[in-house]
């Protein structure tokens, strides 16, 4: 026997669910969201790939990318070397030496081109490693223990899944390895040149309150001070693009499903001739996209300008500098264009913060986004530390497998009392309903039953999963061939397509029996009656010994409904069944009714304290034994006892 327990560790649900508490609709702040700084963040998302099942190709593959980029800055150290030589050589006019470095050239150009495509492979291979590891990570954390369902209930949960995994998970990682790369690259420039930088510039005198000081690898100092300077006016100018951004992608996010949401409630729209309305919205939605755009560009046009002008400024600022001692016969041409290439290299290196800045910015959004859905997703997932509500799967005690509620309250996720007191016993075999009035809470027991649901208190007891199915009003039919749908969950493959054939003509859709190999968005092709026909052909597939039915057969008209409700028990005859409904005629398809009795404090349900007749049988306009308990009744009993 297998026991799971639905907690919180992120909401705070106290044993007294009817206690009061502030709503979580709101979109602040929340307690569980971490308040790491941005390198933690970064750390977070490369730790976990790193230290993940695939840790041994991720570090193969960077100890390529970083082999390939030493190979890289030995070129351009020897091109440095080169550039002295070459330029020497033109100095002196000697054309043999001028040949020969014009065939070192050759080389170190196979060299670096070489070395520069195969970096990029290794690069681009580490991106796509990287984002399907993540991606998959992501998609396995939302899809376990329900956290995608309950995330919808937390304060502050992620927005838009969809954009964070399909979009910012891409650029997170995509751009976290070319910073990577280019910072490793700059960092050895710098190492490499710093040095080189220093020899060649020697010593500058100048003249300070009538004395001579001598500044030594004053070319170094320049290009630190050129450095600060550059890095110093571009975090001015740009200070304001991380959040720039982060509003742009929550903006592009927001549109995007209002795209979506109207594409998948077109049929809605159009009946109830909302298109102008539906456009306003569109306006709307991108309006704040493109406010967010000409934000995003006047910051990128200051910072464009400021790298141009300081562009231009690199270009004569190293010979300038260096201009005195080549005037004073200190140095040879040669020196002096390698001097302007060495000040250049180290410039470059120095000012890697200003060249990615915008990226940076960019980068910071796509990672917070990232975070910020891991966090919605852990907390989700650890919802049950807090909450009292205990499931158990299996058997109980005794080894028999049944559905069973002791002292169960059911609440709202902001912590509002649905069912007050739920105590139940379903056997094997049995065929009970549940009925209520609208607004007591039925769907959400049947949420509890199913799992899904984690605010409450008490006990469930409930079958294996692989023992249950459960049918909800709208069944969830996924992308692919009608063969997949119905054989969902389980792959296509584990049923004979003639017996998915079968199935579909037992429920009535003998028009389908010839589409299995079809692909289509069946959710949309086919009526919501059809839908749920499809859903009890699903059932007769694969053959459960319990069904949970909310509301599932709400869109049938009630000869179709007596005809599914005859199925389950003329080709499932020893499976239990657990229905909520409220439609006419559904209470002579089963052995017990049980409803839930609405109160100011929350429902109140519980079983009859005799057993169903089990020996009148059942004949269509004879109804099953109804329990209906009063407001004081069914929780003094259920307090003594658990009724079967």
């Amino acid at each position: 026997m297998r026991f799971w327990f639905i907690t919180v560790k992120v909401l705070k649900v106290e044993a007294d669910i009817g206690s009061g508490g502030s709503s979580a609709g709101g979109r602040g702040s929340p307690p569980w969201r971490g308040r790491d700084g941005f390198p933690r963040k970064v750390r977070r998302l490369a730790s976990a790939y790193y230290s993940s099942e695939e840790w041994r190709s991720a570090w193969a593959i960077t100890a390529a990318v970083v082999g390939l980029t030493l190979l890289q800055i030995a070129v351009q150290v020897r091109l440095n070397l080169w550039n002295r030589d070459f330029f020497d050589a033109l100095d002196k006019r000697d054309h043999d030496r001028f040949l020969a470095q014009m065939g070192v050239f050759a080389v170190l150009a196979l060299a670096g081109t070489a070395a520069a495509v195969l970096q990029l492979w290794a690069r681009q291979t580490l991106q796509v490693w990287w984002r399907d590891w993540l991606v998959r990570h992501l998609q396995r954390r939302m899809l376990a223990d329900s956290a995608h369902y309950r995330m919808q209930f937390l304060e502050g949960a992620a927005d838009n899944p969809d954009q964070r995994i399909g979009e910012n998970a891409r650029w997170a990682t995509s751009i976290a390895v070319d910073m990577a790369v280019g910072l490793l690259h700059s960092v050895l420039l710098l190492v490499s040149f710093v040095g080189i930088l220093w020899t060649l510039s020697g010593p500058l005198t100048v003249a300070l309150a009538g004395r001579e000081v001598e500044i030594p690898g004053y070319m170094v100092l320049a290009a630190l001070l050129y450095a600060a300077a550059g890095a110093g006016a571009t975090w001015a100018v740009g200070r304001r693009m991380p959040g720039i951004n982060a509003r742009r992608n929550e903006a592009e996010g927001d549109h995007r499903f209002a795209l979506v949401r109207l594409r998948e409630n077109s049929e809605g729209v159009a009946m109830i001739r909302g298109e102008a309305d539906e456009e306003r919205g569109l306006r709307r939605a991108f309006g704040r996209v493109t406010g967010v755009m000409h934000e995003l560009n006047r910051a990128e046009r200051n910072l464009v300008g400021l790298s141009s002008a300081y562009g231009m400024v690199t270009m004569v600022f190293p010979i300038l500098v260096a201009s005195p001692r080549y005037f004073a016969g200190a140095i040879s041409l040669g020196v002096l264009m390698q001097v302007g290439s060495a000040f250049g290299e180290v410039t470059r290196a120095l000012n890697w913060f200003m060249d990615n800045y915008p990226r940076l910015a960019d980068w910071t959004s796509h990672v917070d986004r990232v975070i910020e859905l891991e966090d919605s997703v852990e907390a989700a997932g650890c919802i049950d530390r807090q909450c009292a509500l205990e499931i158990e799967e299996g058997p109980g005690p005794d080894g028999e497998e049944t559905v069973s509620l002791q002292g169960v309250a059911v609440a709202t996720a902001d912590r509002k009392p649905l069912v007050r007191q739920a105590d139940a016993v379903v056997r094997p075999g049995e065929r009970v309903l549940i009925q209520g009035e609208s607004g007591t809470g039925k769907s959400t027991l049947f949420r509890a039953l199913a799992g899904a649901w984690p605010w409450g208190t008490g006990r469930i007891r409930v079958p294996e999963r692989g023992a249950a199915m459960f049918l909800p009003q709208r069944p969830y039919l996924p992308l692919g061939t009608l063969g997949a749908v119905l054989a969902y969950p389980a792959p296509a493959e584990a049923f004979d397509g003639a017996a998915m054939a079968a199935a579909l003509r037992r429920c009535g859709l003998e028009e389908l029996a010839e589409r299995l190999d079809e692909e289509e968005r069946w959710d949309r092709t086919l009526s919501l009656g059809q839908q749920q026909r499809l859903a009890f052909a699903r059932t007769l597939l694969h053959r459960p010994r319990w069904i949970f039915l909310d509301e599932a057969t709400a869109a049938l008209d009630e000869a179709n409904q007596d005809a599914m409700m005859d199925l389950l028990r003329e080709d499932l005859p020893d499976t239990a069944v657990v229905s909520i409904g409220h439609r006419p005629g559904l209470e002579r398809h089963h052995d017990r009714v049980l409803v839930l009795e609405a109160s100011p404090e929350g429902a109140v349900l519980a079983d009859p304290e005799e057993p169903a007749n089990e020996e009148k049988p059942r004949t269509a306009g004879a109804g099953p034994k109804r329990a209906r308990t009063g407001f004081f009744s069914g929780p003094l009993r259920a307090v003594s006892r658990l009724f079967g």
